[in-house]
């Protein structure tokens, strides 16, 4: 069972940044794709961004590309999610996420199996 526990959510102005941290609690380095969604109040939960296996391929939203970057630390069993230049519409809360991913399906919710608690996420205008 692969425990998910993010931090590094918080209040920033617009234009500011903020990185999140999604540790794991078993080996997913070489067993996962690793994830970020969101999910803003009266919204469904949305895809952020993926990241593969290896670390080598990425994939993002529309919405937050050229903004934030998702990277991971397979030795430390951690993904990370730096995001830059926030904006008010990027407030929500976040939620990491580590799956199988089959069928390149990176912006499905039902490609993955684990899911954090979430980390609220709030940008002032």
């Amino acid at each position: 069972q692969v425990q998910l526990v993010e931090s590094g959510g918080g209040l920033v102005q617009a234009g500011g940044s903020l990185r999140l941290s999604c540790a794991a609690s078993y080996r997913t380095s070489s067993t996962y794709v690793m994830g970020w969604f969101r999910q803003a109040p009266g919204n469904e939960r949305e895809f952020v961004a993926a990241i593969t296996r290896n670390g080598i391929d990425t994939y993002y939203a529309g919405s937050v590309k050229g903004r934030f970057t998702i990277s991971r630390d397979n030795a430390q069993e951690t993904v990370y999610l730096q995001m830059n230049r926030l904006k008010p519409e990027d407030t929500a809360v976040y939620y990491c996420t580590a799956g199988p991913v089959y069928s390149g399906k990176y912006e499905s919710q039902t490609s993955y199996n684990y899911w954090g608690q979430g980390t609220q996420v709030t940008v002032s205008s």
